[in-house]
């Protein structure tokens, strides 16, 4: 059964942005969504409320309306007394902002921002957190340029998108036909690395399942993504206020942990915060087929970069094996029949070269490292470290085919040496400098 608009269960409404309609703000928008469209507008102010006067800091709050034609049946002006859906959401709204800025870098000002429906077809609360982090970018921007504000306040992008299941079916960005008949309903409000600010859901006709949570989520995650990335194509020059101008979060495109505590351990202080793909809320598989560790660790790092806004560090490493003709080579972790299986993968090695004389078992560990940003490759580096290869296993550290790996400068295996030994001469070692190099070149 297809949706009413003949979209992908996954697929958005179309968005549309539409900056500085409003002359007098200091940052706007109109915000449409399908049938949806929100008027949004920042405006700064000195001063505010009693309980912060004094402190230094400053704070942010929302509005939200329904002008009267937005409805098939004309709404009522609000003039004296909201009603309670109206004030629920502009509280919403002003949480969801608030949840990514910085409000000691506002100062004692106030930041207002307005949301007026122009038209309804369901998502009004979402279309308006998302249009109003737009105006407060725009607002920010200006304000910087006037010297009212210091420093950027904005910590990171924020979006918001809902989803639900209608005929049983999840589906994202609901429209008004489809939220009505939605057994379920969800809102959620996300950052750009993919972290959330708020959810609302809600069992209309029936509770819903911790698996089909799980996929709702999952769904608005990618929604949020897509809209984030709209919002920063909108605001072009105006987005380098999201987050300032720093590097502030690397995500390592592995689930090896042995690789994860390697690069941090190296790379931590370049960014604010290095985190590997599970603690990036990262759930993806991706294939390594290329021909060579350049092109396994370019598609890695590339296709992660489109799930998130930060950068991302994939890398293809290996031991090459001069008797062996370069093997295992791309195919290391997988040499023994089963990916990952040290064990195997070492008594394959061995069974191999058990008739090479040990003057002839050289070999080095290739480690090729590809930095991606926003799905193109922004960097690359290569790194190599040569020994030879035991006949027995020597050591209990490190991981892979480091206990069979003799290092001749240190006299020993990897898997002999502290992690922080092997760490300062290693074939990733070499690559991360080399790459950390590049990277602190980009930012000077």
């Amino acid at each position: 059964m297809e949706r009413i608009d003949g979209r992908g269960d996954m697929e958005l409404r179309e968005v549309k942005i539409r900056t500085g309609v409003m002359l007098h703000a200091h940052g706007s928008c109109e915000i449409r969504s399908g049938r949806t469209t929100v008027l949004c507008s920042a405006m700064i102010e000195k001063g505010v409320p009693p309980f912060l006067e004094g402190t230094g800091k400053g704070w942010l709050t929302a509005e939200y309306s329904m002008l009267p034609a937005s409805c098939i049946k004309r709404k009522q002006r609000e003039r004296q007394r909201q009603d309670s859906r109206g004030t629920e959401i502009q509280r919403l709204i002003g949480r969801s902002l608030r949840s990514v800025l910085d409000l000691d870098a506002i100062g004692e000002n106030t930041i207002y921002i307005d949301c007026d429906v122009v038209s309804a077809d369901g998502g009004t609360r979402t279309a308006s957190i998302t249009g109003a982090f737009v105006a407060l970018c725009l607002c920010v921007k200006k304000a910087m340029g006037e010297g009212l504000i210091g420093k950027s306040p904005v910590k990171s992008a924020i979006a918001a998108v809902s989803a639900g299941l209608v005929h049983e079916r999840p589906m994202l960005d609901l429209c008004y036909v489809e939220d009505s008949n939605a057994q379920a309903d969800m809102n959620m409000v996300g950052t750009e690395d993919g972290g959330i600010s708020e959810i609302q859901i809600s069992g209309e006709k029936r509770p819903v399942l911790p698996k089909e949570f799980a996929e709702l989520v999952g769904m608005c995650k990618c929604g949020i993504s897509e809209l984030i990335k709209i919002e920063k194509d909108v605001l072009k020059d105006a987005a380098d206020v999201i987050g300032g101008k720093g590097l502030k979060r690397l995500v390592i495109a592995t689930g090896n942990a042995g690789k994860v505590r390697e690069i941090k351990s190296i790379f931590t202080g370049l960014y604010d915060e290095v985190v590997s793909m599970k603690e990036a809320g990262i759930d993806a598989d991706v294939e390594e087929d290329g021909k060579t560790f350049h092109e396994n660790a370019s598609k890695k790092a590339v296709e992660i970069s489109k799930l998130t806004d930060c950068d991302v560090l994939a890398d293809d490493s290996g031991l090459c094996v001069d008797a062996l003709g370069g093997e295992p080579g791309i195919y290391s972790a997988r040499y023994g029949g089963d990916h990952g299986d040290d064990e195997k993968n070492i008594e394959t090695l061995l069974k191999n070269l058990e008739d090479v004389p040990d003057e002839k078992r050289t070999a080095f560990f290739s480690c090729c490292m590809v930095l991606a940003r926003g799905g193109k490759e922004i960097h690359f580096a290569d790194g190599r470290v040569y020994g030879r290869i035991l006949r027995e296993k020597e050591g209990e550290n490190g991981f892979g085919y480091d206990p069979v790996f003799f290092y001749e400068p240190a006299g020993k295996s990897f898997a002999c040496m502290s992690a922080e030994d092997k760490n300062a001469v290693s074939h990733r070692a070499e690559a991360l400098r080399i790459m950390r190099g590049l990277i602190e070149d980009e930012q000077k």
